[in-house]
């Protein structure tokens, strides 16, 4: 009983360390710009909502439809590529799988930075700098080796006397996979798109370097706050809280399926 309290002691000091700076974050947003930077740290203040205002009136919204454009699209496309992927690396498994497997994750091996500059002329001579849709292709080949590996462990939990149940009842594989596979696999299909959009939403590297007015996301707009003149942290923060509440919306829609999704295969 005793060791079993502790855990959970360690359980909120740990959640709380990591929400905190989230926390902080939000209060800051409804500060006005003197009581934002104060050292030690203001903590008693009367909110306000100047900031968002300010925010609004910095006209957010294309960069926020683009990262929307971009994430929605990309996740789509890595979810409908991984899942028949992973189903040949784990309920049919090809050749070589495990060379194929290896191949996937050898790719998350290179910096960003290393690939950047044959990327950058590619993108260049095709003329699609500044393109929503570059963006959606660079975000489907960086998230789809992790959605592979994610799918296949998840698809390895459907049970193979289920599959053989329903081949002897004489379904067809779209039937399988439609009936039988997709409801078990549901939570961490939903896990692995929950990630691969917020991987999509957050990337900064890449929208930095290839988009300029009309494809930019909404992290270069955050970048537009910060200045070597005045004050900009309320502000900042303010952004920062808006452009996180998709991710925190579709994390909170999806958090039933995200937490079965992402323990599946965690107790036998």
């Amino acid at each position: 009983m005793i060791r079993r309290s502790l855990w959970g002691v360690v359980a909120w000091i740990a959640g709380i360390v990591f929400v905190f700076p989230v926390i902080w974050m939000v209060l800051t947003a409804f500060k006005q710009e003197n009581a934002a930077a104060t050292n030690p740290p203001t903590w008693f203040f009367t909110p306000t909502l100047d900031q968002f205002a300010l925010v609004f009136d910095r006209n957010m919204t294309p960069f926020l439809l683009n990262s929307l454009m971009a994430s929605l699209f990309s996740t789509l496309i890595v979810v409908l590529l991984a899942t028949p992927a992973a189903y040949a690396l784990s309920l049919r498994p090809v050749a070589k799988w495990s060379d194929s497997l290896f191949f996937f994750i050898s790719t998350k091996m290179m910096p960003a930075v290393a690939a950047f500059l044959p990327v950058y002329l590619l993108v260049k001579h095709l003329g699609m700098l500044d393109n929503v849709w570059t963006m959606v292709i660079l975000y489907t080949s960086m998230n789809l080796p992790l959605a592979v590996w994610m799918m296949r462990s998840f698809l390895l939990e459907v049970p193979r006397e289920v599959l053989e149940a329903g081949e002897v009842d004489g379904a067809s594989l779209i039937t399988s996979i439609r009936k039988i596979i997709l409801p078990i696999v549901s939570p961490g299909l939903a896990a692995t798109a929950l990630i691969c959009f917020i991987f999509s939403w957050n990337e900064f590297f890449l929208a930095l370097n290839l988009t300029a007015t009309n494809a930019s996301t909404a992290p270069i707009f955050l970048v537009g706050f910060i200045s070597s003149e005045g004050a900009f942290l309320a502000r900042l923060c303010a952004a920062a809280t808006i452009v996180s509440l998709p991710v925190l919306i579709a994390g909170w829609v999806a958090q039933n399926k995200l937490v079965r999704g992402l323990s599946m295969g965690a107790v036998k």
